[in-house]
């Protein structure tokens, strides 16, 4: 059955509470009944926020006599604690409309993990009537965003409380969210399909960086914000960085890239700063520890199959003659019998053009204990940076691209000293601390932003 033809059969009776009217303790029970009925978004209440209201709603809709006992809490007692703990998770997420439409974009379950991958039109037609049916739930847990419930708490014979905001981001972020325009949230389906092709849900869907840790992906809440036109000195490397990741998002052939280079010279901050380019395009930067390296057949499992695109990062690469880790970089590099996905590519850094430390006794000599074959080791071991597609070279700074990547950072600082006193300064700076690099700017004018604010707040 067709997707339209299906939303023609869909007759679903459910008993909500109307939008701004009072609540009763009837209407607690209804949103306690609402909440236990989700059949597929169960996800969307099953956490922290989830599970306070349905306590708070559990213990208003509770008989007295099951909660008053003489060595526990009365049962207002127990109502405002609850509802203590409700207030307190909604203001770390920007109110209840807030986290509920967050929730829904974010959900994993087997919907969200179908239409990624199927037309709207060929998923199962029961599996469509019970998104209709919890999309019409949480709408009304949107709408009902806790009218009335301080006024029953005091009915009941508690405090006066203050109600639990957010109404206002609430409906910002309903209205950048696929749900916006519609009046009956059904009505969004395929703007949800649409979402989910692009964004995926669960963490990849909540999150742009991640990192491998024990065997599992963790998201980074707040990623470094890097923009990459606070990047200059080295456009060349950023165009080409820039070019081949277009490449992947289209879904084109792309190269993994090696960039290596000077330190401080922004190898790192260029890959980082690909995220808020390309984060809302699906772009995902998984950062892996060299130590992991030999985990990556297991990361590249977990990439099948999604959406999105994603580069594996890894800073500051080098080995050294005893190690193993490499080979397994060499097989993603290049791959083995099992293809590898078209979504992921490889982005590394390092400040070493051979990755792998060779010493001269690797070099073939004629003696005895000697290997038959000495110069396949040393070729072996220098074959990985011949494996990444595109080197990138970030020669050292001159005394000429430091002072242009000063004056650029002042300028976004808005430091407003004479050129030549900043120039001055700036050459002072790197004479005494780093040498001159990105890095050695950065943090020059990170000082010098400071240090007038302090002078100007004293003065």
């Amino acid at each position: 059955m067709k997707y339209t033809e299906a939303v023609l059969v869909l007759d679903l009776v459910v008993t909500l509470i109307p939008p701004n009217s009072s609540l009763s303790k009837d209407g607690i029970q209804t949103l306690k009944q609402q909440a236990a009925s989700l059949l597929i978004y169960q996800s969307v209440l099953d956490n922290e926020v989830g599970q306070a209201f349905t306590t708070l709603m559990d213990a208003m809709a509770a008989p007295a006599e099951k909660t008053d006992s003489v060595s526990g809490p009365s049962r207002m007692n127990r109502i405002l604690q609850t509802y203590g703990h409700f207030f307190k998770t909604l203001a770390t997420c920007s109110g209840w409309q807030h986290y509920l439409v967050k929730a829904l974009l974010d959900a994993e379950n087997p919907f969200t993990h179908l239409v990624q991958h199927q037309p709207l039109d060929e998923l199962p037609t029961d599996l469509l009537e019970a998104v209709h049916h919890d999309l019409q739930i949480l709408q009304q847990l949107w709408q009902w965003n806790g009218d009335g419930l301080v006024e029953v708490i005091q009915q009941m014979g508690g405090p006066p409380l203050p109600k639990f905001a957010g109404s206002v981001e609430g409906e910002r972020t309903l209205q950048t969210s696929p749900l916006a325009g519609c009046s009956n949230w059904t009505e969004a389906l395929p703007a949800l399909a649409t979402y989910h092709r692009q964004f995926g849900c669960g963490a990849m869907a909540e999150y742009r960086a991640f990192s491998w840790d024990d065997g599992q992906l963790h998201g980074y809440p707040y990623p470094d914000p890097i923009a990459m036109d606070e990047l200059v000195g080295y456009e060349d490397q950023r165009d080409q960085l820039i070019s081949n990741t277009e490449a992947l998002l289209q879904g084109y052939s792309a190269l993994n890239i090696l960039l290596y280079g000077s330190r401080g010279a922004g190898k790192s901050a260029m890959i980082k700063a690909l995220l808020p380019l390309y984060g809302d395009r699906g772009l995902r930067l998984i950062e892996v520890r060299k130590a992991a390296l030999i985990e990556l057949p297991m990361i590249l499992n977990q990439l099948y199959n999604h959406p999105q695109k994603f580069i594996i990062f890894v800073d500051d690469l080098s080995f050294e003659e005893d190690e193993e880790s490499y080979k397994a970089l060499k097989v993603v590099l290049e791959g083995n019998v099992a293809a590898k996905p078209n979504n992921v590519i490889v982005y590394a850094t390092s400040n070493r053009r051979h990755l792998i430390r060779e010493f001269f006794d690797d070099r073939p000599r004629m003696s005895d204990g000697d290997e038959i074959h000495a110069w396949d080791t040393v070729q072996e071991k220098l074959s990985l940076s011949d494996r990444f597609g595109l080197t990138l070279t970030f020669t050292p700074a001159d005394q000429d691209t430091y002072l242009n990547i000063v004056f650029h950072l002042a300028q976004r600082a808005n430091i407003t000293l004479a050129r030549e006193e900043l120039k001055f300064r700036a050459l002072q700076w790197a004479t005494r601390h780093n040498g001159r690099s990105g890095r050695t700017a950065r943090q020059f004018i990170d000082f010098l932003q400071a240090k007038l604010a302090l002078a100007t707040n004293l003065g």
